[in-house]
């Protein structure tokens, strides 16, 4: 394809050739991928940055020189029909169209492939500089246990091991975040807890999951843990839970670009801390079995 589109970068002209664009994107993709390996956070970042500008320059270039089939070329540049440029360079429409909603908003796109690499990292969350205590490395919650644990308790006042993008779906009054330290703020009132799955963080939580409940700060609360019923933290939290749900197979977390994670090594649990005993076993009954 002999399309090489000027494109003004620092206000200094530069060359981009579309015909490159996949494989410039796939290098780059390695290139995070041996960031996210090695632990080099600044070169997973510039990675990243190279990534989204690419996307961006072929945006340009494809509103420059694309048209559809049929569409007038008012300018003479725009020579290359829309399948004549998948042929050249690998790359769809709905690709295009994919990478054109992400970048409406750059920063929120930027913070989600950040984001994925980490959570692919498997890190500690002490180790996680951006979300450490979020859950099991930025894997949501999928929406319709978040709505089922809001049925029960009649709304969420408090999350307090989240992140920004998480709240799109708990929407919780008030959360916390790996920055905020959760373990070291207030509880209160009626809680979503989607603990970091690490240790030692898990039991930390846990911890102070039943000392609230037991002090009445925390006044209902729906946790959700892997079954790890060989572990003290596991004992100590269903001593102090009204009912727990065992579910029927393993929840399907959501990942920071909204895609469903591949599924966990473990089946989970929802722990019920609260008066409202029957609402739960109503709304929970779905997911697996009461006790």
């Amino acid at each position: 394809m002999n399309s090489i589109v000027p494109l003004r970068d620092g206000g200094e002209l530069t060359q981009f050739d579309p015909a490159q664009m996949q494989q410039r994107q796939a290098k780059l993709d390695a290139l995070i991928d041996y960031a996210r390996r090695v632990k080099d956070w600044p070169l997973l970042d510039e990675a990243v940055d190279a990534k989204i500008e690419d996307q961006i320059s072929y945006l340009v270039w494809w509103d420059a020189k694309v048209r559809e089939k049929g569409e007038r070329a008012n300018v003479a540049e725009r020579g290359h029909f829309v399948r004549d440029v998948y042929d050249d360079t690998g790359i769809t429409k709905q690709q295009v169209s994919r990478w054109r909603k992400s970048l409406e908003e750059p920063d929120r796109y930027r913070a989600k492939l950040i984001l994925a690499a980490y959570r692919k990292a498997d890190l500690a969350p002490a180790e996680h500089h951006l979300a450490k205590a979020t859950g099991d490395n930025e894997w949501f919650t999928p929406a319709q246990y978040v709505e089922a644990a809001r049925t029960v308790m009649g709304g969420i006042d408090l999350d307090p091991a989240s992140h920004p993008l998480a709240q799109e779906t708990v929407n919780a009054a008030r959360f916390y975040t790996a920055e905020d330290d959760g373990l070291a703020q207030p509880w209160h009132g009626r809680m979503w807890l989607n603990p970091p799955y690490a240790q030692p963080l898990m039991a930390q939580f846990v911890q102070k999951m039943v000392a609230e409940y037991a002090a009445q700060r925390v006044t209902q609360a729906v946790m959700l843990t892997n079954n790890s019923t060989d572990t003290e933290w596991f004992h100590q939290a269903e001593a102090h839970a009204g009912l727990l749900c065992f579910t029927k197979g393993r929840i399907r977390f959501v990942d920071p670009d909204g895609s469903e994670c591949e599924a966990p090594l473990q089946g989970q649990t929802f722990f019920y801390f609260g008066g409202e005993l029957t609402r739960f076993r109503e709304a929970f009954g779905a997911f697996g079995f009461i006790r």
